[in-house]
């Protein structure tokens, strides 16, 4: 079995795992060590936190939140469209009409029933 072909992806990986650990790792060992009490305090926003951390939020914010994320990638898929719109040519185009006229269908819907209403 000839494993070179997968040398690449090998050394992508571990490149990609030595950014995300080697400064967490430089950062502890250089960094300095001096724990007091305020820095171990918890810090919300410039002030004393005055609630528990695990509070319950509205349901409101996550289906704000999902919707956010929703439309946000569903938009992603327009630059590529946009990038290669000459190579994909007249069927490329129909086909993100056809996408963004079920985007906004679903939009409006959600705007209807209220879903983006924060009160």
């Amino acid at each position: 079995m000839d494993l070179q072909q997968y040398l690449p992806v090998i050394l992508f990986i571990l490149v990609g795992i030595g950014v995300g650990i080697v400064p967490q790792v430089l950062g502890f060992v250089l960094g300095p060590q001096r724990p007091d009490v305020a820095k171990n305090s918890p810090y919300e926003c410039g002030f004393e936190a005055f609630e528990d951390a695990r509070m319950k939020f509205d349901v409101r914010y996550y289906l704000v939140a999902i919707l956010f994320i929703l439309f946000d990638l569903e938009i992603a898929f327009l630059f590529p469209w946009a990038v290669a719109l000459k190579e994909i040519g007249a069927t490329g185009f129909w086909a993100m009409m056809m996408f963004l006229t079920i985007l906004v269908v679903g939009f409006v819907y959600e705007w209807k029933k209220g879903a983006l209403d924060w009160e």
